[in-house]
Order: C-alpha cells, then structure tokens, then sequence
C-alpha cells in the first residue's frame, strides 16, 4: 500500500510540474545580468530580454548583480528555484574565464545550470597606435620578437582581449605585458594617447575609434573577415587554423528548469534573431550568431572550458 501511495504521490507531483510548465510564465521574469549597465552583457541581454517579453506576455526585466567580475550575480542565480522566475545573461566571462581564474568561483558552471539558448559572440580586434609605425600583423611579430617586451590593453584583467592576446603571445614566442586598468574607458584613453600602443578589444568598443584612423586593426578573431574590415585577416588566416575567439553570451537557469520552459524559451531566442531590433544589434557590433539546441549549447560550452581552462592556469602559474 505504502508503495502505491509513493507512485501515486510521484504521478502527482509531476502532473502538478508539466501543469506549472505549461501555465509558465504567469508573473514578470528577472533576468540577471551579472555586469554593470551599459556592458556588452547588459545590452545583449536587454535585447533580448525586449523580444522574451514580446514574444510570452510577460515582462522579462534586467537586473544587475554586479561584483567579482561577474561571479556575484552568476551564483546567484546558480542558488534560485528553477522555476523558470529567474534567468542569467551567461557567456563565457563568467561560464569559462571567471571560473577557471579562481579556485572557488561560487557554482560549478555545468553543473548548476540548465543551459537554454546561445545569443552569439563578438569578436576580438588587434589594433595598435598609428605611432607604432607598424601597419601588417608581420610587422607586428617583428617588432614583438625583438628584445623588449610591448605594453598592451585589454577591456581588464581576465576578459576575452586580455586572453586572446596572451593566445597570441605563447602561440607566437612573442613578448607581450598586459597593462591593467579598472575600466575599459581607461585602457581606450591611454591607448588613443599613445601612452600605451597596442590593444585587443571587441569590435564594438573601437569601431569608432578604427573608422576615425586613431587606431589601426591588424587582425580579427572572428571566423572570417568583417564586413567593416574587410582588408583585416582572421587571425586563421595568419596561421592559427582553429583559433576562433569571440567575447559569446547566452541565457542560462538554476540547475533543474523544467524541458518544457527551457524548449520554448530556446524558440523564442532563435525566432528573435530574425527580428529587426536583434539584426540591427548583430550588425552594429558584429556579432556571430547562430541557433543552438539547449544540447548544443551546453556542449559548446563544455568545449570552451576545455579549450581555455589549461591556457588560463598555464598563464597565471607563470606570473
């Protein structure tokens, strides 16, 4: 009797589960995002987030957990209900870089959440100073392998710039030092003074700077060339084959989000892509995007690690 009364309990229980997942949502969604306002995150995501609201009728609302390079608001969120009530904006800053930087991150990246839909990747853009005197990614070598190191910017310590240009300097024996600042703004100003003259940032925050001739692009790390660039070389082409490296984003849960929620959640990502708001937010800042099964992204995600985990540590042991 007891065991008849548990499976009944069990039925139940997952009835009253597919109901609530069907019902879903019936109030305002928070989307964390786990970096200050105006970020790359932060605009991808309300992007997003406009088209989530149009397309279930429900607000899908930011909020900004910042701290600790973005580990703050991602544990956070790795601790709610999986209820589907609570979203992150993820990526690979707080997916793959942020965890691999520190022992004790908060959550375990693969473990602690459902993994629903990819929203893309912008990628990293090699510029340097006009007063460099350096004009080609070869000329850039030469000057790299010669006896002094060369002083180069990032968006900060442990974004994507700072570990494509470390990327670039294990995989070229050149002699690269990273210049920190506090903000992005910072590292720009000294870059654009000359102080410091060469720099690894995402399209979107030099464009202005590369179409004005302050800056001059070397190379890209997208998969091919941009269509504002379109005399730059990949970074594949220059000779690192499989080496594609984008700053990528995407919406993740609490571990245990019902298929159900995740599913129709990962449609409405992929139906957005095709809206005008999100075309026009792909071209401005160039971002590569592709549809991505929950499946898919999760694998991506799993490959990521793999491949920037042991470069990570293998820097940061040296320092």
């Amino acid at each position: 009797m007891n065991h008849f009364i548990g499976c009944a309990i069990i039925v139940a229980a997952l009835i009253a589960t597919a109901a609530e997942a069907a019902d879903w949502p019936t109030k305002p969604i928070r989307v964390v995002v786990p970096f200050a306002a105006g970020g790359a995150a932060d605009t991808i995501g309300r992007v997003y987030a406009d088209a989530l609201s149009t397309a279930f009728g429900k607000p899908f609302y930011i909020d900004n957990r910042v701290g600790a390079g973005g580990l703050v608001g991602t544990a956070a969120v790795a601790r709610a209900e999986p209820d589907g009530n609570t979203l992150l904006i993820s990526g690979i800053p707080v997916l793959v870089l942020g965890p691999a930087m520190t022992d004790h991150p908060g959550f375990d990246p693969m473990h602690d959440f459902t993994h629903i839909g990819y929203f893309g990747g912008t990628p990293n853009v090699l510029v340097v100073h006009p007063t460099l005197d350096v004009r080609t990614y070869p000329e850039f070598l030469a000057l790299a392998r010669g006896p002094n190191s060369l002083d180069y910017v990032s968006a900060g310590f442990g974004t994507m710039g700072n570990w494509v240009a470390e990327y670039l300097a294990m995989k070229e024996s050149i002699k690269l030092t990273h210049v920190p600042h506090r903000a992005t703004p910072q590292a720009i100003l000294d870059l654009l003074a000359g102080r410091v003259k060469v720099g690894m940032f995402t399209w979107s925050t030099v464009a202005q700077h590369i179409r004005a001739g302050s800056l001059l692009p070397l190379a890209v790390s997208s998969s091919a060339r941009l269509a504002y660039l379109p005399d730059v070389p990949t970074l594949r082409e220059l000779g690192h084959v499989d080496f594609v490296a984008t700053g990528w984003y995407s919406l993740s849960a609490p571990a245990g989000l019902s298929d159900s929620i995740a599913s129709r959640l990962n449609r409405e990502i992929i139906a957005a892509m095709d809206t005008p708001q999100v075309r026009k937010q792909v071209e401005q800042d160039a971002i590569e995007a592709k549809p991505m099964t929950p499946s898919e992204l999760t694998q991506f995600i799993a490959f990521e690690i793999g491949r920037w985990q042991p470069l990570i540590k293998r820097v940061l042991s040296a320092k």
